[in-house]
């Protein structure tokens, strides 16, 4: 299908992509890679006014570490992520998620701001980013990750505020992260990551309801001595995920425990 028609503009840094987005209106989208947001506009489910095009924002695609973060830019390609060393040395589950996203195509023009902008409850880096603690920086503030993703698709950002970058905590001990898809370049249906860290475990939730979830239960459990089976079962504790045509809701509480215990299991 054809999008609906809308107004186009090249922002060529951050304050012109806010400038522009103010004076577009609360109807206007910040492109990067949009491979979330064209299809759905494709279909017509989005319709937006304008789009304000960021890829000639250089200064905000780069990977950093700092006092103990790794800053990641919001213009960062999943490629990148994948690939870069700093992540692998600082924070290797962050690489290893990168490596799950989509397909060459999408890793190659998707970017990690648009993901955790989208605030699809689906996607890889928002239960990274709740697990973690880490922090959305736009450009007019520090936003907690468990205060930026406030619904399906829905997040505190105002109609000229964008995402600059993702600061997340360094953490490089015993990790993993399983999606569970029915073909390869699928969302996932649930998927569980698990990060060990120098406070305990931390353990995050994949597409179990409207936002990610952190699963403070399993953690609570493994930190009082419980084995990865024992704890796991605490995953689906107080999770509404809604069904849908590939799972019950009841099917994805089971995938959370399951999927639980196996990311703890095979974290290295």
């Amino acid at each position: 299908m054809i999008p609906a028609a809308f107004e186009y503009a090249r922002a060529g840094s951050v304050q012109e992509a806010s400038e522009l987005l103010g004076k577009f209106g609360e109807d206007a989208k910040v492109l990067a890679g949009g491979h979330s947001l064209i299809p759905l506009m494709r279909l017509r489910l989005a319709q937006p006014s304008a789009l304000v095009d960021i890829n000639n924002v250089k200064e905000l695609a780069y990977i950093a570490r700092e006092n103990g973060k790794l800053r990641v830019g919001a213009l960062t390609r999943h490629v990148d992520i994948h690939n870069s060393q700093d992540v692998k040395q600082n924070l290797p589950i962050l690489a290893e998620v990168a490596s799950e996203v989509g397909d060459n195509q999408v890793r190659n023009m998707g970017t990690i701001g648009g993901v955790v902008a989208h605030a699809d409850s689906a996607g890889d880096y928002p239960t990274l980013c709740v697990m973690l603690d880490a922090e959305i920086v736009t450009n007019k503030r520090r936003i907690p990750a468990h205060e930026f993703f406030q619904d399906l698709f829905t997040t505190p950002l105002e109609n000229d505020e964008l995402v600059c970058e993702v600061v997340f905590p360094v953490a490089n001990g015993p990790h993993k992260y399983i999606k569970f898809r029915r073909r390869l370049f699928d969302w996932a249906i649930v998927a569980a990551a698990a990060q060990k860290t120098e406070q305990g475990w931390r353990i995050g939730l994949t597409n179990v309801g409207p936002t990610p979830v952190r699963a403070v239960a399993v953690e609570q459990a493994l930190g009082q001595g419980a084995s990865p089976t024992e704890a796991a079962e605490h995953a689906s504790d107080g999770l509404n995920p809604s069904g849908d045509i590939r799972a019950t809701p009841e099917y994805k509480k089971h995938l959370a425990r399951v999927l639980t215990r196996r990311a703890i299991e095979q974290s290295q």
